[in-house]
């Protein structure tokens, strides 16, 4: 088996990373947001340099959500400015596509239905159909605060405040995309859940087969829970405690902390977690089982992804608010990681 592997990138963001993501063609492109104001592109290929800088796209205002579009030289942004944009990565045109009524807490990239969609704090959705990009995007009202955002071939899944998770079709909403121009909807959702973890939802992440996802919650639990309504599926769903270490005052609790980020495995759909303790961990979410758990990195892990072929995970570390530091600053202290994968690393173990 070859050496695990892993390196920094050289030239990180000067404050927290919101989020990363690997192209959806080349697996050594990826692209890293923060909190600094910029959209950072890297080609992560040579490890000895720690990567490379390919350029650096500015933004108004923190930037808090990025994703790569139909091929590797577009990308979408969301942000404290309150808008949505489309980056050409090539020549660094940046064009606005909407504008919310509060910062733009993430956006999710459809191929299958040329559908981009965004969710900010203002409790909406905009569905951007990106076939008829002269046309207004069109509003969906949300009962609550959305904190993230998860998309398969056909559904796009809303983890919400209130612990409220809204399940949409995507065909049904793409072609209501793309009949109204820029009307406002309350567009019910094909199935309306409430997370079965009982603190605020963090993360969500659906499964590359299209079958369910994965929640995590500030209280250091993940739930995994399958899309079919019948009673047989749902009974499969259930939550585990995870990212919790034993108090050093050695009184025999555990200190919990956040799980922030959540990735699924696009080959063997297993998934990693990462959380406030600086733990990155993969699981078998079908065995109910734990594959195995990294070395613990000096920061909160604050984002994940998989590349595309499976075979490298990009792990964002930062401060996070764990240790109640008021005067916060990423500067020095934020890196991405970048981790090659042994055939079998992300591989699921079967049920005991």
């Amino acid at each position: 088996m070859a050496p695990q592997v892993q390196f920094k990138l050289s030239q990180p963001p000067s404050d927290a990373v919101s989020s990363l993501k690997f192209a959806p063609s080349s697996p050594t492109r990826l692209l890293v947001s923060s909190w600094d104001k910029n959209v950072y592109l890297y080609d992560t290929q040579d490890q000895d340099a720690g990567g490379k800088l390919i350029e650096k796209y500015e933004h108004r205002a923190p930037v808090l959500d990025v994703c790569f579009g139909a091929d590797d030289d577009e990308a979408f942004s969301a942000g404290m400015d309150w808008q949505v944009k489309r980056i050409n990565l090539e020549t660094g045109e940046q064009t606005v596509l909407s504008a919310h009524g509060a910062p733009v807490r993430s956006v999710v990239y459809s191929k299958e239905h040329s559908l981009l969609i965004s969710a900010s704090w203002d409790s909406t959705l905009h569905f951007h159909d990106l076939k008829n990009p002269e046309r207004e995007p069109t509003t969906i009202t949300l009962p609550a605060k959305p904190h993230s955002l998860s998309i398969t071939a056909s559904k796009l899944v809303v983890a919400m405040a209130a612990r409220l998770v809204y399940i949409y079709q995507l065909q049904s909403t793409a072609m209501l995309a793309s009949q109204a121009n820029g009307s406002t909807t309350d567009l019910q959702p094909w199935q309306q859940r409430e997370s079965s973890l009982k603190f605020m939802t963090r993360a969500v992440a659906c499964m590359p087969n299209d079958d369910g996802y994965a929640t995590s919650s500030i209280e250091g639990r993940v739930a995994v829970e399958w899309f079919d309504p019948s009673t047989d599926s749902q009974a499969r769903k259930y939550a585990f405690k995870c990212h919790r270490q034993p108090d050093p005052e050695g009184d025999g609790t555990d200190i919990v902390y956040p799980v922030n980020a959540l990735a699924f495995h696009p080959v063997h759909g297993t998934f990693a977690s990462g959380g406030g303790d600086g733990v990155v961990a993969l699981w078998d979410a079908v065995a109910k089982r734990r594959i195995r758990q990294y070395q613990k990195y000096q920061a909160s892990v604050a984002a994940l992804d998989f590349s595309s072929d499976g075979k490298y995970l990009a792990v964002g570390v930062c401060p996070g608010f764990e240790n109640g530091q008021e005067d916060y600053s990423g500067e020095g202290e934020t890196h991405v990681f970048i981790r090659e994968l042994s055939e079998t690393e992300a591989k699921g173990k079967g049920a005991k």
